[in-house]
């Protein structure tokens, strides 16, 4: 997927989660999953998109990842969340629930 690709699907989808990770990633491994899964469960509108920062170094510097793991969700074409590295699955549901909720009554 090229950077124009996803600023679009930011631009006409109500939400987008964007996930930078990397393969050697001990901590990537674990949150991808866990990450992966409560979005699915709290907010199945929310696209969900797996970027490899490694092999895609254009599209996290597009998006200013310089660490990962990095999680940036989208809401309405407007970053709402950014977390990295030491981040709380549970803290970011938690942020996201209630604009999600309002955008989808």
């Amino acid at each position: 997927m090229s950077i124009e690709e996803i600023k679009e699907l930011i631009d006409t989808k109500d939400g987008v989660m964007l996930y930078f990770w990397g393969d050697n990633c001990s901590v990537c491994d674990v949150l991808k999953p866990k990450i992966s899964t409560a979005f699915k469960e709290n907010f199945p509108k929310i696209e969900q998109l797996f970027i490899d920062a490694k092999t895609n170094t254009d599209i996290a510097a597009a998006f200013s990842v310089f660490s990962i793991p990095t999680t940036i969700v989208y809401l309405a074409g407007k970053e709402f969340a950014r977390e990295g590295r030491a981040m709380s699955v549970i803290s970011l549901v938690e942020q996201i629930r209630r604009p999600y909720e309002i955008m989808n009554s």
